[in-house]
C-alpha cells in the first residue's frame, strides 16, 4: 500500500474564543500542549490492482478506508517571541484497503503509523493574541502492516513492520486565551515510509490546546485611600418658605500609578546613582498639579525575615521622600511613604532576575487627570561592565577592549561630559577595608587604560571604590558572585 498528497482539505471548526484583557502574568519559556483531529492519506488503488494483477488475480472492487482520528503531544521551549522548538509523540492513525479479486477471494491491507518528532517553529505576533506560525522538521515514524487474504488469495508475511526517519511540516493560527493558555488550529503534512518501503504523504488538521509553565498572577497595585469629604452642616432655614440649596458634586478624578522602576542593592536603602533621573517624572507631575499628593510605596524580595524587610521596605520609601523633598523641591506634606516588605511581589522570588525587580518603589499620584507635562531630561548614560578579575587582582584583560573602546569613542564624541569608574567587589575572602582597596585600585586600572590607550583626558575621569557595600546579587552563585565583582562607567552631562 501506497500513500500520496490528499487533494482534500480537512476543515474543522473551533470554539469562539472568550474576549477577556490579558491578566498580568509573568511565564517560564516551556509550555505543552496537544492536538485532536483527522489525518488522511491517499490509497494507490491503482497500483494495488496492478500488484494483484501480476500474480493472476482480476480485481473486481476496491473498498478503501483513508481517513482515521489523528492526534498529538508536544513539549515546547521559546527561544524567543518569533522562534521556538518542538517535540513530542504524534499518533497518524489506521489505512485499510479491501479488494475483492477473481479467482473468488479477497486481500486486505491495513498500516498503523505513529512516532516521534522534532520541529522548528517560526511565530508571526498579529497583535497581542493572534499569531501564524509554520513549522519545519524531521519525524521518525513506526508502521505496522496487516495484510490477510482469504479465498485464493495466499498471503506469506502477514505482519511487516518498519521504522524510518523523514520529514515533516506545516502551519496554522494561534489564538491565546491569556498568557498563561492558546488555542491552535493547523495543518501538517507528514513524509512517512510503510512496512513494505513504499513513500507516501499523511494530512493531519486538527485542533489543539496550548498551556504554559510557571506562570505567576502580577497583582495590581491598590489605589492610594481617598479621604471622604466632610459632610456639608444642614442648611438654616431663618424664615419659611424653605430655601432650596443646590450642593455641587465635583467631577470624579482618577489616580495615576507608575512602577518607577528604581532597583535597590541588596539590603540597601540608598537611591542609586544612575536612577534619581527617573524620580523627575513624579516630580513633574507634583509640581504642575500643586493640589495633588503622592504615597510613594518600598518593597523587597522575600530574602531575610519579614520585619526586617518590612523596616528597609520603609526606609527605601523615606529615601524616595527625602530626595523628592532635598532635590526636587515637593512639599513633604504632599508625600507619605508606606512600606510593604515582601508582602507584594510582582516577579518570582525563584529566580536573581525576580528578587532584583522586587526590590522596587512604586509611585502611586492621586486626582491627576491628564498625563501632559511629563517630559523630562534625559537619563545619564550609565554603561555597566561585568569584568572578571584574577583573585586580588585588578588588571584588566584583553578581551575588555572592545567594551572600553565604546566608551573612549562615545566620550570623544561628547566632549562635554565626563564619566565616573565606580569600583566594586565580592569580598569572599578579605576584610571590608581589603574589599574597598581592591575595588578602587579595578577603577582606577579603568580610568588608567581609558587615558594610555585612547588618550582620554585624565581631568575628565575620576575613581570611586565601593567595596562590597553596593551588591547587585547574592553571593551564593557562581553568577552572583561574578555579577558582584563588576565596574559600572556613569556619563555625567553638565549642568544645563
Amino acid at each position: 500500500m501506497r500513500f500520496g498528497t490528499t487533494s482534500r482539505v480537512l476543515g474543522l471548526a473551533a470554539c469562539a474564543a472568550i474576549a477577556t484583557p490579558f491578566a498580568q502574568a509573568q511565564c517560564s519559556n516551556w509550555y505543552v500542549g496537544g492536538n485532536l483531529g483527522e489525518s488522511v492519506a491517499k490509497i494507490d488503488d491503482p497500483r494495488i490492482i496492478n500488484s494483484l494483477a501480476g500474480v493472476g488475480f482480476t480485481t473486481t472492487a476496491m473498498d478503501d478506508t483513508n481517513r482515521d482520528l489523528g492526534g498529538k503531544l508536544f513539549l515546547g521551549y521559546d527561544l524567543n517571541r518569533y522562534f521556538a522548538l518542538e517535540g513530542g509523540f504524534f499518533y497518524l492513525g489506521q489505512f485499510r484497503y479491501t479488494a475483492s479479486v477473481l479467482p473468488d477471494g479477497t486481500m486486505a491491507g491495513n498500516t498503523l503509523l505513529k512516532g516521534l518528532n522534532l520541529d522548528a517553529v517560526v511565530k508571526l505576533p498579529l497583535g497581542n493574541r493572534f499569531a501564524l506560525f509554520g513549522r519545519v522538521g524531521a519525524n521518525y515514524t513506526q508502521a505496522r502492516d496487516t495484510f490477510a487474504g482469504t479465498g485464493q488469495v495466499l498471503v506469506l508475511d502477514a505482519n511487516p513492520g518498519r521504522s524510518a526517519l523523514n520529514y515533516k511540516f506545516g502551519g496554522g493560527l494561534q489564538y491565546d486565551f491569556s498568557r498563561r493558555a492558546g488555542l491552535r488550529l493547523e495543518m501538517e503534512r507528514y513524509r512517512v515510509n510503510d512496512a513494505i518501503n513504499n513513500k507516501g504523504d499523511i494530512d493531519l488538521a486538527s485542533v489543539g490546546l496550548v498551556l504554559r509553565f510557571g506562570c505567576h498572577a502580577q497583582p495590581v497595585p491598590a489605589p492610594a485611600p481617598v479621604a471622604a469629604a466632610a459632610p456639608a452642616p444642614p442648611p438654616v432655614v431663618v424664615v419659611p418658605p424653605p430655601i432650596l440649596v443646590i450642593v455641587p458634586i465635583p467631577v470624579a478624578t482618577q489616580e495615576y500609578c507608575t512602577i518607577l522602576d528604581l532597583q535597590f542593592n541588596i539590603d540597601r536603602d540608598e537611591i542609586l546613582r544612575e536612577d534619581k533621573e527617573k524620580l523627575a517624572v513624579v516630580g513633574t507631575f507634583l509640581t504642575k498639579y500643586p493640589a495633588t499628593t503622592a504615597v510613594i510605596e518600598g518593597h523587597t524580595d522575600n530574602v531575610g525575615a519579614p520585619d526586617h524587610n518590612l523596616k528597609l521596605a520603609q526606609r527605601r520609601a523615606e529615601s524616595v521622600v527625602n530626595y523628592l523633598v532635598d532635590d526636587l523641591h515637593i512639599d513633604r506634606t504632599r508625600l507619605s511613604a508606606v512600606g510593604y516588605g515582601d508582602t507584594r511581589p510582582l516577579f518570582d522570588n525563584s529566580t536573581e532576575e525576580g528578587k532584583r525587580k522586587n526590590r522596587r518603589i512604586d509611585a502611586v499620584i492621586a486626582c491627576v487627570t491628564d498625563v501632559e507635562g511629563l517630559t523630562v531630561a534625559p537619563a545619564r548614560l550609565t554603561m555597566a561592565m561585568v569584568i572578571e578579575y584574577d583573585h586580588n587582582k585588578a588588571d584588566i584583560k584583553p578581551e575588555y577592549d572592545g567594551q572600553l573602546k565604546k566608551v573612549a569613542k562615545f566620550l570623544k564624541a561628547n566632549p562635554d561630559v565626563t564619566a565616573t569608574v565606580e569600583g566594586h567587589s565580592n569580598n569572599l575572602a578579605g576584610t571590608p577595608e581589603q574589599a574597598m582597596a581592591i575595588s578602587i585600585r579595578r577603577a582606577q586600572k579603568v580610568v588608567d587604560y581609558l587615558v594610555e590607550n585612547y588618550a582620554i583626558d585624565r581631568s575628565r575621569l575620576a575613581t570611586r571604590g565601593y567595596g562590597d557595600e553596593q551588591r547587585f546579587a547574592y553571593n551564593t552563585t557562581a553568577e552572583g558572585k561574578l555579577e558582584n565583582r563588576r565596574v559600572n562607567i556613569i556619563i555625567n552631562y553638565p549642568q544645563r
